[in-house]
């Protein structure tokens, strides 16, 4: 019995040692997170980061505008009157009174007439107009359309994170939610800015930068460049099939363009435009986060990175594996979240960051990644099996189509060892999974936000430090004025 519990307890130890050893490596299984669609079998593959082939769909400005001579396509949504309606009646539909539909409509009266087309505006237009009811319900939602709601609380969130993102203390996609990660970039903002920690200073700050943090876009015909034309799929491909034989990984639906473009979730931007048809098409015009825009047509058209200042020295942190920091002369200008693109992937001590490639390929020929040796059987104990035959390789480099859903999004950054200019195999880099927190495992290594990467390789020259921290110390280090 001793020697059974003994047994069992040096298994169990070993069994620890080995997991810990994969970890260190990055091999732990994913627990708790999903996989990349279409990448489950592709995360265990060795991959090389290749230089860009030039975008011809990018070009300098002015942007394509559409033609002079396309037909005029309605701009939001209208409704036409039906026997029995009253403009009451329809003000309710969609969570508003007959004031905001007359004023919105330049209407004089209460008259309507059965076929008569009566405008409906958006959320932030109607409360611009005049506050919404309050609903019946206690959690005072407004019912817009019926089935998407959106609360005061949402849109008062929504407007202090698009004033944190123009000042490069991103949240992610912005979604009017006070997430964790929300909490975390709000308390590093109020750390470099002091002067907002008076009572009712930052509403203040937030009202007179951003008012109430939305404005209006509309989808011109030359952002279409960069969206998929809706088409067949193969019955036999399989998601990965798909992202190999795409020469490029554009944006799924005007929908995912514009909530990039713009820095939102998705799922927020719909539920701020429910007055907008199912598909969005040239002309149609869209309430988004005010915002500097993320513009993938202008990508590429100059060098991102930026020399070295001797006067201005930059160094970044991650801290505690969820946070891009980056100070310039002991200043902290900008936080962004990120997430470890693979299984059990950590960092120690100083790391440098190096190059950044737009547009970066992904190669394959399939080979396994090397995974840590199983350990010797104990005494007593069964020989493990024979060693499994190793799976074939292809014969040609397999490469990814580029663009904002290629799983390293649109920019990768070499990084090294500090010390070394030899690139690791993990890079700094965007996602084609914006959505989500965290974000599924995938290729690559330290992911964020297309857009934020963007905006980070903007601010890193190369042969900046970049450190590993716990506990948030980067942030106790940085000087109280911050550089916007």
């Amino acid at each position: 019995m001793i020697l059974r519990k003994f047994r069992f307890g040096t298994a169990r130890l070993v069994a620890g040692i080995v997991s810990f050893a994969l970890a260190g490596i990055g091999l732990e299984s994913a627990v708790g997170r999903g996989v990349e669609p279409g990448l489950s079998d592709a995360v265990n593959w060795n991959w090389r980061v290749a230089p860009s082939v030039p975008d011809r769909r990018i070009i300098p400005e002015p942007v394509l505008t559409p033609k002079p001579t396309a037909t005029p396509v309605p701009q939001g949504v209208t409704y036409e009157v039906q026997r029995g309606d009253a403009l009451a009646i329809i003000a309710r539909k969609y969570g508003m009174t007959a004031h905001h539909l007359k004023v919105y409509n330049g209407l004089t009266t209460d008259l309507i007439q059965i076929g008569q087309l009566v405008k409906i505006p958006s959320i932030p237009e109607a409360q611009a107009i005049a506050p919404l009811p309050k609903p019946k319900s206690s959690e005072k939602k407004f019912l817009v359309g019926g089935n998407r709601p959106v609360t005061e609380d949402e849109l008062r969130n929504a407007a202090v994170q698009v004033f944190l993102d123009r000042q490069n203390f991103s949240s992610g996609p912005i979604d009017g939610k006070r997430s964790p990660t929300f909490e975390k970039v709000l308390y590093f903002y109020r750390l470099a800015h002091p002067e907002i920690s008076e009572p009712g200073a930052l509403p203040e700050k937030v009202a007179a930068e951003v008012g109430d943090g939305f404005t209006k876009y509309v989808l011109r015909e030359g952002d279409f460049r960069f969206i998929q034309p809706p088409k067949a799929t193969r019955p036999d491909a399989s998601a990965y099939d798909e992202l190999a034989e795409a020469t490029h990984l554009d944006y799924r639906t005007p929908w995912e363009f514009v909530a990039e473009r713009f820095h939102c979730s998705e799922t927020f931007l719909k539920k701020l435009n429910v007055h907008v048809p199912t598909v969005p098409e040239i002309g149609t015009e869209l309430v988004v986060p005010k915002v500097k825009p993320f513009k993938i047509e202008f990508l590429g058209l100059d060098a991102v990175q930026p020399q070295p200042d001797p006067n201005a020295p930059v160094r970044a942190a991650i801290v505690d594996l969820t946070v891009l920091q980056i100070f310039q002369n002991e200043a902290l200008i900008a936080t962004m979240p990120l997430t470890m693109a693979r299984p059990g992937l950590r960092g120690r001590g100083k790391w440098t960051i190096l190059n950044a490639i737009i547009f970066p390929r992904l190669g394959t020929i399939q080979e396994q990644r090397e995974r840590a040796a199983k350990p010797k059987p104990l005494y007593g104990q069964p020989e493990p099996e024979g060693t499994p035959t190793k799976p074939a390789t292809l014969s040609q480099e397999q490469f990814l189509g580029t663009g904002p859903n290629s799983p390293i999004g649109i920019i990768w950054v070499n990084l090294a060892k500090e010390g070394s200019t030899e690139p690791l195999i993990y890079g700094l880099h965007g996602t084609s999974q914006p959505d989500g927190d965290p974000r599924p495992y995938s290729l690559g290594g330290i992911q964020l936000t297309n857009w934020d990467i963007l905006r980070a390789v903007q601010r890193l020259p190369a042969g900046t430090s970049l450190e590993w921290v716990e506990g948030g110390a980067a942030a106790a280090r940085a000087a109280p004025a911050v550089q916007p």
